[in-house]
Formats: C-alpha cells, sequence, structure tokens
C-alpha cells in the first residue's frame, strides 16, 4: 500500500510540473501578442480591455457552472476579501503594470526582469506562511536564474529614461503577481481551483472595464481587425486556459515550487519572439535554456524521491 502511494504523490506532483509548464508557456505568449498588437498602435490600456473583455463571457459561465458545487469547507467574510483582494492585484495591476511597461521595453527584456516574482513567492511564503525553503529549492532557483542570465545577458540594452520606467512597471508587476500566486496557494483549498480562479478573474475583469470607463478616451472600436484577433488570442490562449493550469498546478505541488519551474516563461517567450517576432536565436540562448530546463528537472526529481 505505501508503494502505490508513492507512486500516486510522485504521479500527482509531476502532473503538477507538466500542466504548470503548460500554463506558464501559455501565459509567456501573452508578452510576444502584446507586441505585435502594439506595432497597429493600440495603447496599453485598449488592449488590457480587450483582453478580459474577450475572457470574460469564459470566467462568467464558469463561475456560473462551479458556484452551484458546495465546497468541504466553510468559506467566511475573510476568505472572500481575500479573493477580491487577489484579484484585483493579482490579474487588475499585475497586467496593468505589465502592458504598460511592455509599451517602454521588448518583450525579452520584460520576461527576465518579470522572472523575479518566483523568488518574491518564495520570500512571501516564508514571511507571511511560515513555508521554510528548502536547500534542493534554493539549488534550483539559482540554476534556473543562471539559465536566465545567460539566455538573456545579450538582451539587456539600456537606453534611456522610458527604459528605466518600463522596467520598474514590470518589476511592480512581478511584485503584485507574487502575491497572487502565495494567496491562491491558501485559497485555493477553501474555494475549489475552478471556482476561485473564475472569481478572482472577474473581479480583474471588472476592475479593467471600471478603469477603462473612467480613464480611457480612446475609441475601442476603430482598431484593424489584427487587433481585435490578437486580443481574443490572449484572452483565450495568454488568459483563460493557463489560469486554470496554474491554479490546478499550485494545488498540486505548491506556490513555492511553481515558482521555480516558472524558469520555463523567459525562455518559452525568447523562442516564440523568435518565431513571431523575427528575433534571432543563438547558441547561447540555447545553452541558457537547457540549464533552466535542467533547474526545473532537478526540483521535481527530488519531490519523487
Amino acid at each position: 500500500m505505501r508503494y502505490f502511494s508513492f507512486v500516486n504523490i510522485k504521479s500527482t506532483f509531476i502532473y503538477g510540473v507538466l500542466l504548470g509548464v503548460l500554463g506558464i508557456i501559455l501565459f509567456s505568449s501573452k508578452a510576444v501578442m502584446v507586441k505585435l498588437a502594439y506595432k497597429y498602435n493600440i495603447d496599453a490600456l485598449s488592449m488590457l480591455l480587450l483582453r478580459m473583455f474577450f475572457a470574460f463571457p469564459f470566467y462568467v459561465v464558469i463561475a456560473a457552472y462551479y458556484s452551484r458545487k458546495d465546497t468541504k469547507v466553510t468559506i467566511t467574510k475573510k476568505d472572500r476579501f481575500w479573493l477580491v483582494f487577489f484579484g484585483f492585484v493579482g490579474y487588475y495591476l499585475a497586467s496593468y503594470f505589465d502592458f504598460v511597461g511592455l509599451t517602454y521595453i521588448k518583450a525579452s527584456l520584460e520576461r527576465i526582469i518579470l522572472f523575479v516574482y518566483p523568488t518574491i513567492v518564495l520570500l512571501f511564503n516564508k514571511w507571511f506562511l511560515r513555508q521554510q525553503i528548502t536547500k534542493h529549492q534554493k539549488l534550483a532557483i539559482l540554476i534556473t536564474y543562471l539559465g536566465i542570465l545567460i539566455t538573456f545577458g545579450s538582451e539587456v540594452q539600456l537606453s534611456g529614461n522610458n527604459t528605466y520606467l518600463g522596467g520598474f512597471l514590470v518589476l511592480l508587476s512581478a511584485l503584485t503577481y507574487a502575491s497572487y500566486l502565495v494567496g491562491s496557494g491558501w485559497l485555493i483549498p477553501k474555494f475549489g481551483v475552478m471556482r476561485f480562479t473564475a472569481y478572482a478573474m472577474l473581479v480583474s475583469c471588472l476592475c479593467v472595464f471600471i478603469h477603462y470607463l473612467i480613464f480611457s478616451r480612446v475609441d475601442v472600436y476603430n482598431y484593424p481587425w489584427q487587433v481585435y484577433m490578437l486580443g481574443l488570442g490572449i484572452a483565450i490562449f495568454a488568459t483563460v486556459i493557463p489560469s486554470f493550469l496554474v491554479s490546478i498546478s499550485i494545488k498540486m505541488i505548491s506556490s513555492s515550487n511553481f515558482a521555480v519551474i516558472a524558469g520555463v516563461g523567459p525562455i518559452s517567450t525568447i523562442i516564440l519572439a523568435v518565431l513571431c517576432l523575427d528575433e534571432q536565436l543563438t547558441l547561447v540562448q540555447i545553452l541558457g535554456t537547457a540549464v533552466v530546463i535542467f533547474g526545473i528537472a532537478l526540483i521535481s526529481k527530488n519531490k519523487s524521491k
């Protein structure tokens, strides 16, 4: 019986890693699609509006379906408050900071700055949830950072104050997204994966709608059709699907371990940038990719022992 229990734990963790990697890869496609949309002179808030507008119906249907299912844990007013808070911070503020930051810097540079969020997740878990950072987690995340630095070392090109501003905004995005991941790891067991994700994303969508109505003076109906197709693509493939994959992964492997495997995000971004934005893939970048994959494999192998 102990053997079968071990096999089930091992399989669950590996599946959680694979789902997390797939979610991260899909999320990372957002930066490339946003940069493609910016070629049509759309502003950051309008692009974010299209993303949430197309995603909104999916979350409404999913939330309505799963709201009828009871959870085994009593949900308090405090739990609901934190769900609204993390929905506001994690996908509204984080997305807004990221979209604005991308107007100033390259998608590849955005990824390397955004990748500080795994470390922030580990630190938040240690400070607020009293979860210790294991030696293998430290080693794995150091290896993935090394791979990222190898891959993106030549991409860091600073040129003027706008680059620093863009980098600062993306850093704020990393900070707010990390807080969402930590909060989701705590709240998902109470609400359930599907219901928590749908509710949190609905909060984010509503925040974006209100922000646009109050502050934007741009007519969102006069862009080329390519912009709307990119908005739809971002909504489905870089928002709805990966938001659930990430939540499922966090439930299966914990937010700390998810933070480690997030190292695949910058790598997938540069591959997509090569395919979609005509950027060049070098031998050094291939080496860096291999190092990141090794770091992810290390944390997966250690957990399965």
